[in-house]
């Protein structure tokens, strides 16, 4: 694969579907950075901006060169979702106390705290600055669900260069998402607004642990009576759209092999289908062996959207 295309695909998949879902999962990081001691110098959020593109780059070229060994299965993935959901609220929670506690502790009517001025030669700045590109490179241990679709890019490509490229343009794109973060950061990591930052950071944490539940099959199936059957009952059509799959619940005989076509209306991360625990690049045909009366659900590769395969038995 073309390195500079992929270069531009991952700036674009960052300023597109990264902003939203990478600041929520690992924002927690730079949320701790924040409102620390010196979280108030603006030098530190570039800090934790380089670290984070270094550990990505190196991610990146590493999945290029070791290829289809290194694919995650999506249970795996979807494990990495709910603790990145799980750190996301960790963090979440320490804002909300230390918001807290600086607004228990200054009086009505008492100016706010001036920033603090680490020089870059005292322990504290070297420690800071430290501290920063770590907790930056340490964003890749914390995978939101776009960064894991970009990860399969990287993986896909089978070039170190090209792989490193794609992940290196998804930082790249997502960086203005957190700059304004650290910026947004540093005025309210010590007031009120910290808890109402804090409050959304927990609803962002709650959504991707509940994409990781999704994408790891953990999910009961919906009641099949809203179910359409295919045409023929053996051979069913679903489209992938921006919002999810359409319909979003069909039905087949059970007992005999089904075929799913996949087709792909509009471009998103329902690109990619986990169905019967495998990885799906659309559009495609699956083709599943004889089922027993039930239901099997499937998702897209970030579990933000799913689908139901309904079976059933003949006269029922």
């Amino acid at each position: 694969m073309n390195a500079a295309a992929l270069l531009a695909g991952g700036v674009a998949a960052g300023l597109v579907a990264g902003t939203a879902s990478c600041t929520a999962a690992q924002g927690g990081l730079l949320m701790g950075l924040a409102g620390g001691r010196h979280g108030r110098d603006p030098a530190l959020v570039a800090w934790f901006l380089a670290g984070r593109l270094a550990s990505h780059t190196i991610a990146g070229a590493l999945l290029g060169l070791l290829g289809s060994a290194v694919t995650l299965p999506p249970r795996a993935r979807a494990v990495l979702l709910v603790i990145a959901g799980a750190t996301v609220i960790v963090f979440a929670v320490r804002l909300i106390r230390r918001g807290h506690a600086g607004c228990a502790a200054a009086p009505p009517g008492a100016p706010p705290e001036p920033p603090s001025e680490a020089s870059p030669k005292s322990p504290f700045g070297v420690l800071s600055r430290y501290k920063a590109p770590l907790l930056g490179a340490a964003t890749i241990l914390v995978p939101c669900g776009v960064t894991l679709g970009v990860e399969l890019v990287a993986v896909s490509s089978g070039s170190p260069v090209a792989g490193a490229a794609a992940m290196a343009g998804f930082v790249i794109g997502t960086a203005p998402a957190f700059a304004l973060l650290g910026y947004v950061l540093r005025r309210v990591s010590r007031t009120r607004l910290a808890r109402l930052t804090g409050v959304a950071a927990i609803a962002a944490g709650l959504w991707t642990a509940g994409s990781g539940v999704s994408l790891g099959g953990w999910l009961p199936a919906p009641d099949p009576a809203q179910a359409v059957t295919g045409p023929g009952g053996q051979t069913v059509t679903v489209w992938a759209t921006r919002d999810g799959y359409r319909p979003a619940i069909v039905s087949a005989r059970a007992g005999v092999p089904v075929e799913v076509v996949f087709k792909v209306a509009e471009h998103g991360c329902t690109d990619t289908v986990v169905i019967d625990g495998r990885d799906v690049a659309l559009p495609a045909t699956v083709r599943l062996p004889p089922q027993r009366p039930g239901s099997l659900r499937y998702v897209c590769g970030m579990g933000m959207y799913s689908g139901i395969l309904t079976f059933s038995s003949p006269g029922q």
